[in-house]
């Protein structure tokens, strides 16, 4: 097949029309219809059809122009990787981090990637998982950390930690507590849909646990803020701790009956092209967000 002529036929079909067409890849308009032609004879099947408005590509067109913007991505990784090996990466990457994880893990990715990269330019996208997710699906993101997300086909997830989920008041706590427990609790949690929210809820519903959720904050530095002054108690991976600020330890008890713990997942979108520089990126924050989720015991003035 020639692919001069699949990208004349692919130039057509998005544009909606053979003039657009022409207009955009500089071509005249017989000489355009003819190149598309002659791939219909090559292929034996009609790949356009006229209409009022211009052409639609036929049910073999619609086929052909997903085979061929494959081809054109795989085309456009081979020529981005030639260039690098060339010359000094530029260009921009794009990192999607929930808010918590930015406040620790930002600056320390942005400065250990500007050393290995002075001339390309590093983006920190910050947003709850649900939204990072379809950042990351609508291709604005080359990575992001997702907590618990669910399975997206355009999207590669890999597990770097499994953290303990952990109650934390500002009012003494057992060691330990039952999920069964949480009833007996006024709860500051985030609002739906929130992954830890819903991973509680999931948690609680089977058992015929009420939770008894007393205001719903999304910003982790904030929940925290009213679990100091006496609002309530929350629920939060362990990691979370280090946003205390309070003059006091803060009480913290273990989930058990079951154990709960959320998933930290690195998420990649399997089209976008992968640059030296995004794999050096992937890797820092790999890095970075391993030995932040790494297991540690929790600070509790119990």
């Amino acid at each position: 097949m020639d692919l001069g002529r699949l990208a004349y036929f692919a130039g057509v079909a998005e544009a909606g029309s053979f003039s657009r067409g022409a207009a955009t890849l500089h071509l005249s308009q017989p000489a355009l219809s003819r190149q598309v032609q002659l791939l219909e004879e090559e292929l034996g099947q009609r790949l356009l059809v006229r209409t009022g408005r211009g052409v639609e590509p036929t049910e073999a067109g619609v086929a052909l122009l997903a085979h061929a913007r494959a081809i054109f991505d795989l085309a456009e990784k081979a020529r981005v990787d030639l260039a690098e090996r060339q010359a000094s990466p530029r260009g921009q990457v794009t990192v999607g981090l929930p808010p918590r994880v930015a406040y620790a893990l930002a600056a320390d990715l942005v400065e250990r990637f500007r050393v290995a990269y002075p001339d390309a330019v590093i983006s920190v996208q910050e947003g709850l998982s649900m939204r990072l997710r379809e950042w990351l699906v609508a291709g604005r993101l080359d990575m992001a950390l997702l907590f618990d997300p669910p399975y997206a086909a355009a999207l590669q997830y890999e597990t770097l930690a499994r953290e303990p989920v952990v109650v934390v008041s500002a009012e003494p706590l057992p060691a330990r507590m039952r999920v069964a427990d949480l009833s007996n609790l006024a709860l500051v949690l985030p609002s739906g849909p929130n992954a830890l929210r819903r991973l509680i809820e999931e948690q609680a519903r089977p058992r015929g646990v009420a939770l008894r959720v007393v205001a719903e904050v999304d910003s982790v530095r904030t929940v925290l803020s009213l679990v100091e002054r006496g609002v309530g108690a929350t629920v939060l991976p362990r990691s979370g701790l280090t946003l205390w600020s309070g003059a006091r330890a803060p009480q913290v008890a273990a989930l058990y009956g079951p154990a709960v713990r959320n998933r930290v997942v690195l998420a990649t979108p399997l089209a976008r092209p992968i640059t030296r520089t995004v794999r050096h990126a992937t890797q820092l924050l790999r890095e970075l967000a391993t030995a932040y989720h790494a297991p540690a015991a929790p600070k509790s003035s119990n």
